[in-house]
């Protein structure tokens, strides 16, 4: 990261269109580093609480953010005309598998419109490669009347994990790219200004636009890749969970994934369309991000089938079954339910005439129960389709007294201890490719021996192929066989 160009040349104004979970906090970045900052959003409920020093978003660290930030929050468009640096921070949502534009259509013709010829306007809206070129340049210069060689646009798409107190967004590395050197140095040096991590410049504006879509397919398809796997390990007895985590004791060549019950949220399951879309209207078929995007998207319906499955083993039928839907976020403790697959789970269960009830900490206001104890006296069966640290408070003995028959863990939450607490008090648990037959991984016997072999070091491959050895690490192996042979020999004598 360059580090001698954290301020340039001050005063600088900011306008950033859009507030929501990608506009605010970098709004709040811009204020906090110095730049008179406009943070421009057309709904007044929002701006009014942002004024009143609440987040619209439930997120701490914005909630303390604001409390003394010089963010100046606004309904009025006109604050574009004062700035040096305009960012676009729309949503672009996916409406049936095709990329919906319109939102960012209707900010670029409002910048448009009020731009100042100097101004550089950078996008961060998630498009698809060509969306700048193809779409905001012709707006942009069409109704502000600017040349395109003229107007400074860049790229730099968003990133952002809500909810992550590590990787804020002060601290990921982002990529930018630009229609000109000029407009790729202005952008470059003012991320370099703001974030506190490295920032790329890519090769044109089309590159930076493909690399979120890039390394968001790139975890769909893994993600495709591990639920697949969970409904054929569930088939052949296999815990794909501890397999992934076997597998990931390799220490190259391999990024660990975990099935779940669906994905959801504001990019995985959404950008990986952006490319399909614009590669099929130019003659190509992204097949594969297609296969992975249909076994995503199966896998709420696999849950739910996988719940009324257990529960008919114990008895249940369909029309006796009472489902506790525990979680309406796609993710952890967040209040963001975009691209939800609870809401998929809920419209299959209404198809099936099945009764629900629906509890989640973070949208009280869509839940039918107003608590956890509630719901538990309502169901018969749960169904965990977030994991909220909230939920891990429930105890074995709550679930046995509501007389809870079945749990269908659809982000495999409880630990090994509690799966077995579970099926010892004679309730079925069924985890995202953990059957009610596979067990979690198990330890080696007890005994009175030392059995921890911790200290055994961790060889890399130049450990491997290198032949002089250090004594310590002699003495550490020498001292792992002793404790080797002790515990085959106390094992033979059990």
């Amino acid at each position: 990261m360059n580090k001698d160009n954290k301020n340039l040349d001050k005063p600088l104004t900011v306008s950033i269109v859009g507030l929501g979970y990608v506009g605010l906090p970098l709004a709040l970045l811009c204020a906090e580093k110095g730049y008179k900052t406009y943070g421009i959003d057309l709904d007044q409920s929002k701006i009014d609480t942002i004024k009143s020093g609440k987040s619209p978003i439930v997120d701490a660290q914005i909630e303390k953010d604001l409390q003394n930030s010089s963010l100046i929050a606004t309904t009025d468009v006109g604050a574009i005309a004062k700035a040096d640096i305009i960012i676009v921070c729309v949503p672009t949502p996916v409406i049936s598998k095709t990329p919906n534009l319109e939102p960012l259509k209707r900010a670029t013709r409002t910048v448009g419109q009020l731009m100042r010829k100097s101004a550089i306007v950078i996008i961060e809206s998630t498009i698809n490669p060509g969306v700048s070129e193809e779409i905001v340049m012709p707006e942009l210069s069409s109704i502000s009347g600017f040349p395109p060689q003229q107007i400074l646009l860049a790229h730099c798409p968003e990133r952002i994990n809500p909810g992550d107190k590590k990787w804020t967004v002060r601290k990921i590395n982002r990529v930018v790219g630009a229609n000109s050197p000029m407009a790729l140095r202005i952008a470059k040096l003012f991320y370099e200004s703001i974030i506190e991590a490295d920032i790329t410049a890519m090769g044109n504006l089309k590159e930076a636009e493909a690399v979120k879509v890039v390394e968001n397919s790139f975890r769909n398809i893994n993600i495709a890749f591990v639920n697949e796997l969970a409904m054929s390990f569930n088939k052949l007895g296999i815990n794909v969970n501890n397999v992934i985590t076997g597998a990931s004791t390799k220490p190259f060549a391999f990024m660990p994934h975990f099935p779940g019950c669906g994905v959801g949220g504001h990019c995985i399951p959404v950008d990986p369309y952006y490319l399909i879309d614009y590669a099929q209207k130019h003659g190509f078929e992204h097949k594969f991000l297609k296969l992975a995007g249909e076994i995503n998207h199966n896998m709420p319906r696999y849950a739910v089938d996988q719940l009324v499955s257990e529960a008919l083993k114990v008895g249940i039928s369909t029309d006796k079954l009472e489902v506790g839907l525990l979680g309406l976020s796609y993710k952890s403790d967040v209040d963001d339910d975009r691209e939800s697959p609870s809401y998929e789970m809920i419209d299959i269960m209404n198809e099936s005439d099945i009764k629900y009830e629906i509890y989640d900490p973070h949208f009280l206001r869509k839940s039918t129960t107003t608590n956890l104890q509630e719901t538990l006296e309502r169901s018969n069966a749960l169904l965990i389709a977030t994991a909220h640290s909230a939920y891990e408070q429930i105890t074995v003995a709550e679930l046995f007294n509501n007389k809870i028959k079945v749990v269908l863990d659809g982000r495999n939450t409880m630990s090994p201890e509690k799966v077995k607490a579970l099926r010892e008090a004679g309730i079925r648990y069924v985890g995202v490719g953990t059957s009610a037959q596979t067990t979690a991984v198990q330890q080696p016997p007890a005994s009175t021996i030392d059995t921890d072999f911790s200290d055994t070091p961790n060889l890399s491959e130049k450990d491997v192929n290198n032949d002089k050895k250090e004594p310590v690490t002699q003495v550490k192996r020498v001292t792992n066989k002793s404790k080797l042979n002790a515990f085959i020999d106390n094992f033979t004598k059990v």
